[in-house]
């Protein structure tokens, strides 16, 4: 009976053998291709402002679009100026050749003097806005047509104020919050109607005739006097 089973078990013994054997000997399974790597699709973060498929080059087309439009409009206008005898100017226009650099002396000079350590008493007669530069003015301006930008400034203060006088400034807040620009950038404007003035931090055109003379007031002296034909709101 031992014999019988060791027979047996040698043969099961073989037959496992030999199907490992073949299981071994079997070629591998093949295993599935990898896929290639997915390629970053990812669009960048918009930007507040950006407007839908709106790119840089879309934005920087669309600047110099305005650019070029905002000068075809200046062309046109100064056309139409030129037709009726008026000349559009700035306010670098009206100081006479040398100017600037003059005015840079005056202004270095009330620096130093500030800073000498003399100072000013807050209060005093000295403690006031000074209004530096000169009168000098451009002689070939006098009696000239002009449109000129800048903010006014008014004597009369109150809703319902109707003025015919009144300054024209460079910038915002010129002799009530800050100190008055020089003589020759201070325009001293006259209107033949009352004008009601309804904002005065908006900028203006002025249209007139301008002259080479002199106002004061105690706001300002002005090298310049224009008689007023038209006033209206400067589109930034």
């Amino acid at each position: 009976m031992t014999q019988r089973f060791n027979a047996l078990y040698a043969s099961i013994l073989a037959a496992s053998l030999v199907a490992c054997t073949d299981a071994s000997t079997q070629p591998a399974e093949a295993a599935p291709a990898s896929k290639p790597a997915a390629t970053s699709t990812a669009k960048p973060e918009p930007k507040v402002g950006d407007k839908i498929g709106e790119t840089a080059a879309d934005r920087a087309a669309a600047r110099e679009a305005k650019a070029a439009q905002r000068a075809a409009d200046a062309k046109k206008r100064d056309a139409e100026l030129a037709a009726r005898g008026v000349r559009r100017i700035g306010w670098e226009d009206l100081m006479p050749e040398g100017e600037e650099e003059r005015l840079a002396q005056m202004y270095q000079a009330q620096m130093s003097m500030l800073y000498s350590g003399a100072g000013v008493a807050e209060g005093s007669a000295g403690d006031t806005a000074v209004q530096i530069g000169t009168f000098n003015t451009v002689k070939e301006l006098n009696g000239k047509k002009i449109r000129i930008p800048g903010y006014t400034v008014p004597f009369e203060y109150g809703a319902d104020a109707q003025i015919k006088e009144f300054l024209l400034v460079p910038y915002f807040g010129a002799c009530i919050h800050a100190p008055p620009p020089p003589p020759n950038q201070t325009v001293f404007v006259m209107a033949d109607k009352p004008i009601k003035m309804k904002d005065l931090a908006q900028a203006v055109w002025i249209e007139g005739t301008i002259h080479t003379q002199t106002q004061e007031s105690d706001l300002a002296d002005a090298a310049y006097t224009i008689t007023l034909t038209a006033i209206e709101e400067y589109t930034y």
